[in-house]
């Protein structure tokens, strides 16, 4: 165990945020770097190294919570690397990006705070990338076989990895022009510089995975001709299709999906543009959703110079604490205060858009809306509740539907979809298609960066197993294996 009284001894302490008159000015990460450094050993001895580790549970990577919170505490850092890399192709990412279901499932946070363990992730991989301990692992031998991943987010990078490491020649293809998906476009820089993505895309490449860009498997390469090119495919396409809003004025100029502004704003940070064609410069700013792609979109747009920023969310205000239904080790819907909330703007709950107003010139430059209760289970309007706010650009952050299905990948591969619209797949993520294989939000519908990870290792050793008829790859969670989140 790390140390027997740490829990007792060791309040929590989380890394600090630079202030927000400094960071809005600029799209680098929010933390004061460094922050973590003189801390991160005692918080990690916080960690009670319980009989029964919650926390497993609560992390669908089945991440070794316990074990690298040991090795942290007494800085062997090697060592910690190792044991996060044994769950986990990605740590650097998941420490930045995940809301921690784990640190939820803590046996601590039974009545106090949890251990930190999102900050002691992303300190050991941090240190391991500035050590040097993570290095190229290519194959020892080359099995012949060849596989196509699409994708390449979260759970395509993952089996890509998977699949070189066990020795077969893959090659991920991507219609965006650059490797990465919404890991690279939709998130923000401020939450998540893109150099972690370069330095990882670089690491797999050592390793023999190779990377096609812009290519769309549907459009500039016919998915029947792709799967007879290769052994086997894993499908890693996500869950692309944003939810809608079909309200009058929908059709207005200002009125778009969070997925074409985040990417605009992160295309200027890459240097491809000097100006975002969709920006928040001087613009009264509505975020429609209040999950953590809204709060992207408010934090893009406090960068951008808005005049103002208001967040919609039609669920009711959260409370600071549990609810009874959302016992421990349960994930708890909580209110959450996100650093770009903390830069400004405004939060509306309870509320539901009625329509959009605009101008002459076809411009959106105001949102009617009006307030909700549930009765009898349903979200009811209040009447007489009605208001109007300015708005001169709305961003409609509500979520994903499922896979793209308008560029004739699905169609021309043959696949079965599930009652949610979903890519169907079976125990070992394998499709209706003899050796096409689905991991992530294709499969799964929209949900975290770490079942997205978890399922891509998952679907590597489906795949593995097909085509070797054995696998020593990790053992895989079944598709319909819950977490205490989801």
């Amino acid at each position: 165990m790390a140390d027997p009284k740490g829990f007792l001894t060791t309040g929590r302490e989380v890394a600090q945020t630079r202030p927000v008159a400094e960071r809005v000015k600029d799209w680098n990460e929010v933390y004061v770097p460094g922050s973590l450094l003189p801390i991160i050993s005692k918080q990690a001895g916080r960690c009670m190294d319980c009989g029964i580790p919650f926390c497993h549970n609560g992390c669908p990577l089945g991440n070794l919570i316990p074990e690298w919170n040991d090795y942290a505490y007494r800085e062997d850092w090697t060592a910690a690397s190792e044991r996060l890399h044994a769950t986990n192709n990605f740590p650097e990412f998941t420490g930045r990006l995940c809301p921690a279901p784990c640190e939820s499932a803590c046996v601590l946070g039974i009545n106090q705070p949890a251990v930190t363990i999102k900050n002691v992730e992303v300190s050991i991989i941090d240190k391991a990338w500035d050590s040097g301990d993570v290095t190229p692992q290519p194959p020892e031998r080359l099995s012949g076989k060849t596989v196509a991943v699409i994708g390449s987010g979260p759970a395509g990078l993952a089996a890509a990895q998977q699949l070189t490491r066990a020795g077969h020649t893959v090659v991920v293809y991507e219609r965006a022009d650059r490797i990465g998906g919404l890991l690279r476009y939709g998130i923000p820089e401020f939450k998540m510089e893109k150099s972690h993505i370069n330095r990882r895309i670089e690491q797999m490449r050592l390793e023999g995975t190779k990377f096609r860009t812009g290519v769309e498997i549907g459009q500039d390469i016919d998915a029947a001709k792709l799967r007879r090119r290769y052994d086997a495919v894993v499908i890693a396409a996500g869950a692309t299709v944003s939810r809608d809003l079909p309200v009058p004025g929908r059709e207005l100029n200002g009125v778009h999906f969070a997925m074409e502004y985040l990417p605009l704003a992160n295309k200027v940070q890459e240097g491809d543009l000097t100006v975002p064609p969709i920006t928040a410069e001087g613009k009264h700013v509505v975020v429609i959703g209040g999950g953590d792609t809204g709060a992207d979109c408010v934090g893009t747009a406090h960068r951008q110079g808005a005049a103002s920023v208001t967040q919609l969310e039609i669920m009711p205000k959260p409370g600071e604490d549990r609810n009874a239904n959302q016992p421990w080790p349960t994930f708890p819907m909580l209110y959450k205060v996100t650093s770009a909330h903390e830069e400004g703007g405004e939060r509306v709950y309870s509320v539901s858009t009625t329509h959009f107003e605009g101008d002459e010139d076809g411009n959106v430059q105001a949102l009617h809306l009006i307030e909700v209760e549930f009765k009898d289970g349903k979200l009811e309007q209040k009447p007489g509740t009605e208001r109007r706010i300015p708005a001169q650009l709305v961003t409609l952050a509500m979520g994903f539907t499922g896979t793209d299905q308008s560029n004739g990948l699905v169609q021309q591969f043959g696949l079965e979809l599930d009652q949610r619209g979903n890519v169907a797949r079976d125990e070992s993520y394998a499709t209706n298609v003899d050796g096409v294989y689905v991991a992530g939000d294709a499969g799964r519908g929209q949900s975290l960066i770490v079942w997205a990870i978890a399922e891509g290792r998952s679907a590597a050793r489906g795949v593995d197993r097909f085509l070797t008829g054995t696998s020593a790859l990790p053992a895989p969670i079944r598709p319909t294996d819950r977490s205490l989140l989801v």
